[in-house]
């Protein structure tokens, strides 16, 4: 027997912003200054999610494969260009390496999880992979982020010894390796940590959503497990490429290494 899915109306929603004024109320008394952040955050919520709404309503009702993949694409594109505006740095350029590392980190599992795993007849049905998609996206995205800032670090602090091996006769990769593990361990890690902590610190967001739904809770785990697994994948590819692809921009001719400290 399914469970009646309650609707949530505006005054509920308005009720719902008394946390955000309890929020704003803190940070006036102890002189936080985050009063505008939580406005325009709150604003951008609102506007935000209800224009995807009715996009996907859109998308939804047309159901055209060119339709689902241009909006994937659009996804990459605002996390990328989201990348580039949190990481700043000047010397190297690495939009379209992130760019380029997102979209075919997250069009191949995206595509292996809605096709293969999930078993969705076409592959690109937009209830199934602009939503698994969306989540890779916004859950590995902070991932490449880290591992990208913590590359370009490692290779700042560690250029004396980078520069040594360089001319004790090393070649990039070589004199660039500890840095590269170093930046995909730290990009990684969140998302195993979330694997260890998954089901007892707290219930995903997806397992959830289908709970509310009035789903069977055995049947939103095995969906759950599958978005687990998918996140660690995106993330170690993601990572990966991104790292590798942003190292060969950090060297110039002769094997130079570019970046100069700040």
């Amino acid at each position: 027997m399914g469970v009646e899915i309650i609707a949530i109306g505006p005054w509920q929603l308005a009720l719902g912003l008394i946390f955000i004024l309890a929020a704003g109320l803190t940070s006036l008394y102890h002189g936080l200054g985050l009063e505008r952040d939580l406005l325009v955050g709150t604003v951008r919520t609102f506007v935000q999610l209800f224009l995807l709404g009715y996009v996907l309503t859109l998308i939804f009702g047309l159901n055209r494969a060119d339709l689902v993949l241009a909006a994937f694409g659009l996804m990459v594109l605002f996390a990328a260009l989201t990348i580039r505006g949190r990481i700043k740095e000047k010397r190297i350029s690495f939009f379209w390496p992130v760019f380029f590392s997102m979209l075919v980190s997250y069009g191949l599992v995206s595509v292996m999880v809605t096709g293969v795993i999930v078993g969705v007849r076409p592959w690109w049905t937009p209830q199934y992979y602009i939503p698994l998609a969306g989540m890779v996206i916004g859950n590995s995205m902070n991932a490449i982020a880290i591992a990208l800032e913590r590359l370009l670090g490692e290779l700042r602090s560690k250029r004396p010894q980078i520069e040594m091996m360089l001319s004790l006769g090393a070649n990039r990769k070589e004199a660039s390796r500890e840095a590269v593990g170093t930046a995909m361990r730290a990009g990684m890690i969140p998302s195993i940590n979330s694997m260890m902590a998954v089901g007892v610190v707290f219930i995903p967001g997806m397992m959830t959503g289908q709970i509310l739904a009035g789903a069977d809770p055995l049947a939103a785990i095995r969906y759950q497990i599958v978005v687990m697994i998918m996140l660690v994948g995106s993330t170690a590819v993601g990572s990966l490429l991104v790292v590798l692809l942003v190292r060969r921009r950090c060297f110039g001719p002769a094997d130079r290494l570019l970046p100069r400290p700040k």
